[in-house]
């Protein structure tokens, strides 16, 4: 199938590694020209090497400026006609005691600074007539996974900020939209795995197993196939797909 998106320019969050590095050779393949963006840009080339199309830019979504030296560096190029946020996610901890301080700063890094970039970059989709707007969330908004605390509260902010803004802007051509993976086969999944472990006296095998077993499909996801969906968002075919919330999960969330 052709996705019509062959010449369209992508700027890609997270792209060093696990869902954002996938999504960034999904739309790659397409033939999409990508900046693909981490803290370090060295971790992009090593697994992208000479590839064209690839630019890797360095950010952290931390620090105000270097997202605004980021949006600086992606106007120059002209803008993008995709942008895929996506922040990852805190470390675990329980609501009970998290603090203050952790909930702001891990707001900034995963939502505030992810909707300044967007607001940035809505201009040239707008008046192009042609956007696409695609943030990795978590299945935990819509069902809270146990010692997630930061990740479960400021992902559903997200989403709302995410179904408020396609209402906006769907009549100019630009979709909005949601993608929640479940137990994808990343390297942050292997690390909440090991700390699960560790906080039940268990090991890293019987935890996966454990998981696993709860989901419908029986086994954790490839980040290829989370990508696919994630690309499939991006093409021509789904221009009458905004506002929603995809799960990629393997039917693990139960809820209709």
């Amino acid at each position: 199938m052709d996705l019509k998106i062959a010449g369209k320019r992508a700027l890609v969050m997270g792209a060093s590694r696990g869902l954002g590095r996938a999504v960034a050779e999904g739309l790659l393949a397409e033939g999409v020209e990508v900046i693909a963006v981490s803290r370090n840009a060295k971790t992009i080339q090593e697994w992208a090497g000479e590839a064209p199309g690839l630019t890797a830019l360095s950010a952290d979504l931390s620090d105000l400026a270097s997202v605004e030296a980021l949006i600086a560096a992606v106007l120059d190029r002209g803008g993008v006609d995709i942008l895929v946020n996506n922040s990852g996610g805190p470390a675990p901890g329980a609501a009970a005691t998290a603090r203050r301080g952790e909930w702001l700063a891990q707001f900034e890094a995963m939502a505030a600074n992810l909707f300044h970039l967007t607001a940035q970059v809505l201009p040239g989709m707008r008046s192009r007539k042609w956007g696409r707007v695609i943030t990795i969330a978590s299945s935990g908004v819509e069902q809270p996974i146990p010692n997630l605390a930061l990740s479960n509260g400021i992902r559903a902010a997200v989403v709302g900020w995410s179904k408020t803004l396609a209402a906006e802007v769907a009549a100019e051509g630009v979709t909005v939209n949601i993608v929640m993976p479940g137990r994808i086969q990343t390297t942050r999944v292997a690390e909440l795995d090991a700390a699960a472990a560790k906080r039940t006296d268990s090991t890293v095998e019987a935890v996966q197993k454990a998981s696993a077993a709860v989901i419908p499909a029986g086994r954790y996801g490839s980040p290829e196939e989370f990508a696919a969906m994630v690309v499939f968002l991006t093409s021509d075919q789904a221009s009458y797909v905004t506002g929603s919330r995809l799960r990629v999960d393997g039917g693990a969330i139960r809820s209709i």
